[in-house]
């Protein structure tokens, strides 16, 4: 094994490499299947071949390293996270899982008694397309002929970008697929994207699972009128009623361990200070690791608004726009990385991630884990992203002694 000394000092220069490749200056923006994520993927491959690994793209734009020992029937745990980014973005967001992993792989000194493939997806964050996890889901064998087929704001399909970017020529998505039998587990080295480790002056986490997300566009219907000349009590107002409606949220997710609810945008019309609003759009983003708690409290917040709707005497209509189920992590890999974590004698803290990762498509793929990196204030997707030489250190020791340590037939979910 390579010395300590330097893993982090590596891992924090190939990072700094990587973000050159940018279709931006001010802000770090590789969107998939752009020039700048080709650049990137073409700088992993380099770093990937000289660890030791044999490298190829698939055909939507992954880039696959495997390590076997020349064993091709031994079957792979994978280990990887995302290139893509969104806009303006951080170095760390994903690109960190995957340098952390193709150290901790070039780090081993011997042939383990599995293979290990490392995987820098494509697109886990679907801001070019209005779609996410494409790469991810490839290899789950849950992505569909269909999504390819979506368009970006320049009417340019995935499957015309993947000519652009020139992946291998694609066929039968399903093809596309790992065998289930042939894949061990999926672990993540991550930013946490949250404030938790620092709070608790911890340097690494394990996640016990990733949070299922609801989101909902919500429009409140009332009757607009003069600012001046309606009383408040003969008033149906929307903003008012909205405004309730969203403090009903925020009490449900405090009263409610876990549960997370975000409204990110409102929109009043006609938009005027004279004027009575006669209409409001809002969103909801509702998100819990048990898809069972988020599913009741999005029950119950639909009968409470439903009621504040009718005290009020406006119109309702709420829209689901999308569902994402919540990704359990096996409790052996928990189990394993946390053991790890106290090997290299760090306490070990269990926290559930509520952001979405590769491994909610993997999750239908093979049992998953993942290990977070604490992250100053908390702050991701933005250029002040930020981590520490030392902390990144530590995950690479730690993703070392989990591999060392990974039963060859695997883990249970």
């Amino acid at each position: 094994m390579r010395e300590g000394q330097g893993r982090g000092a590596r891992v924090m220069a190939r990072l700094e490499a990587l973000a050159a490749h940018s279709a931006t200056a001010d802000g770090l923006t590789r969107l998939y299947l752009t020039q700048a994520h080709r650049d990137a993927a073409l700088l992993v491959a380099a770093w990937m071949r000289a660890a030791g690994l044999a490298v190829r793209f698939d055909a939507v734009g992954n880039v696959i390293g495997r390590r076997d020992g020349g064993r091709a029937d031994r079957p792979a745990l994978v280990l990887g996270s995302h290139i893509d980014t969104v806009r303006h973005a951080g170095k760390y967001d994903g690109a960190l899982g995957v340098v952390v992993a193709i150290e901790a792989v070039a780090a081993l000194e011997r042939d383990l008694p599995y293979a290990i493939e490392i995987v820098a997806f494509g697109d886990e964050e679907g801001v070019r397309f209005p779609v996410t996890l494409t790469g991810s889901r490839a290899l789950a064998g849950t992505l569909t002929a269909a999504a390819l087929e979506v368009r970006d704001a320049a009417g340019i399909s995935i499957r015309e970008a993947l000519v652009a970017f020139e992946a291998p020529p694609l066929g039968d998505v399903a093809a596309l697929a790992y065998p289930p039998d042939r894949v061990l587990g999926y672990c993540e080295v991550h930013i946490e994207q949250g404030p938790v480790l620092e709070a608790a002056g911890l340097a690494l986490g394990v996640v016990s699972a990733i949070a299922g997300a609801s989101r909902h566009r919500v429009t409140v219907l009332g009757q607009a009128g003069h600012a001046g000349t309606v009383p408040m009590a003969l008033r149906h107002d929307p903003v008012c009623a909205a405004a309730e409606m969203i403090l009903a949220a925020e009490a449900m997710a405090r009263a409610t361990a876990g549960l997370v609810i975000t409204t990110g945008m409102i929109g009043v019309a006609p938009g005027a200070i004279n004027v009575i609003a006669g209409q409001v759009d809002f969103t909801l983003d509702i998100r819990h690791g048990e898809d069972a708690i988020r599913m009741r409290a999005t029950a119950a917040l639909r009968a409470a608004m439903a009621e504040i709707a009718a005290r009020r005497g406006v119109e309702l209509r709420i829209d689901d726009v999308y569902q994402a189920k919540a990704a359990p992590c096996a409790k052996a890999m928990v189990a394993a990385l946390s053991a790890s974590v106290a090997r290299c004698g760090m306490t070990p803290m269990m926290l559930p991630s509520g952001a979405g990762h590769d491994g909610q498509a993997m999750v239908d793929l093979c049992p998953i884990g993942m290990l977070f990196v604490r992250c100053r204030g908390g702050i991701s997707h933005h250029p002040d992203e930020s981590v520490t030489l030392a902390d990144v250190e530590r995950a690479v020791a730690v993703l070392i002694d989990f591999l060392e340590h990974f039963p060859s037939d695997g883990v249970v979910q």
